[in-house]
């Protein structure tokens, strides 16, 4: 009998160690974050991905009660930026806030890529879509795609245009696919820094983000020669798009939340739904419309197979030999 005893009481005691630890656990993960969170944004600041990171670091920072770093790390492809975030601890303080170059881009065009979206991230939540134009100096010689087509059909070879980061130099690859135009590509590091040199007029054309051109084309530096969305700007409805001469002819930016692959589902769920309810609010809608974007409503699931649809399709374009980008 002393036996039977002394064996329930020792279960009774690991069972009341286990359980509490286990459910700790679990509360520890719900209870997230507890301390600092650091926002990976694979881009100089200033660019478009830049401005609307920082807009939802603010807004997690407020909902969390905890504050939430910006860390730039730009150039490379984005490809610095992007490793960092694979390879940081799998515990949601680090994310990434990776756009179109950084994901679906760099994947079609470098069958190299130190990582792979589907076996070293986890899509978290979309926040952002965003047009890219087609813009120009204001003293260029063309104020549309009619005019800029037979100018570059004149001079083939001879006009050039700034593009700021490898998703933009693809759009701009399909438009000249597209239109027969042959345009040559100048690669910056950066949107200011390309916007800069378009303003003082060293770069008479450019393929840049409406987030980093939108002001300077407010203020009459810069003129838009199209647009290159499936649909016209609100904030430029007298702009035309591509896809109006040519159809099928779009290009849409877009960025949205990642984290390393391990992090723990719990964790995952709860910045999805805390990044979803930021997205959603008014407010932050109207900050992303001020920047010259659309939030994204989608759902994560909505978002992965837009992801893996346009991986597919960017790769298989590359692949047909048809776009060449440069670096």
């Amino acid at each position: 009998m002393k036996f039977f005893n002394s064996q329930f009481m020792l279960g009774a005691v690991l069972a009341a160690l286990v359980v509490p630890a286990s459910v700790s656990a679990k509360e520890r993960s719900l209870a997230y974050p507890t301390k600092a969170v650091r926002l990976i944004i694979p881009f100089p600041a200033g660019q478009a991905t830049d401005i609307i990171g920082r807009l939802l670091a603010e807004r997690l920072a407020q909902t969390w009660g905890q504050p939430v770093f910006v860390e730039n790390r730009g150039g490379g492809n984005a490809i610095p930026g992007m490793l960092a975030g694979k390879d940081a601890t799998p515990d949601g303080y680090t994310l990434t806030f990776g756009a179109t170059s950084s994901t679906v881009i760099n994947e079609a065009l470098f069958p190299n890529l130190p990582y792979r979206m589907e076996k070293d991230f986890v899509a978290i939540a979309p926040v952002f879509t965003q047009d890219w134009l087609i813009v120009a100096n204001r003293n260029a010689p063309y104020n549309n795609l009619t005019e800029l087509i037979a100018a570059a059909k004149q001079a083939p070879g001879k006009l050039s245009w700034s593009v700021s980061a490898t998703a933009l130099n693809m759009a701009g690859e399909l438009v000249k696919l597209s239109t027969g135009m042959d345009i040559v590509a100048v690669p910056y590091k950066g949107s200011p820094m390309a916007v800069n040199d378009l303003i003082g007029g060293h770069i008479q054309l450019g393929v840049d983000t409406i987030a980093a051109t939108l002001p300077h084309i407010k203020d009459g530096r810069l003129k838009v020669i199209a647009n290159l969305s499936d649909k016209r700007s609100t904030h430029l409805p007298d702009v035309a798009t591509v896809s109006e001469q040519f159809p099928g002819t779009v290009s849409v930016g877009f960025a949205g939340l990642f984290a390393p692959k391990a992090t723990p589902t719990a964790i995952v769920q709860k910045v999805t739904t805390d990044v979803q309810k930021i997205v959603s609010d008014t407010s932050f809608q109207q900050a992303v419309v001020d920047k010259g974007s659309v939030p994204d409503l989608r759902t994560k699931e909505q978002w992965a197979i837009f992801l893996a649809d346009l991986t597919s399709k960017y790769s298989d374009l590359v692949k047909s030999g048809k776009v060449k980008v440069a670096d």
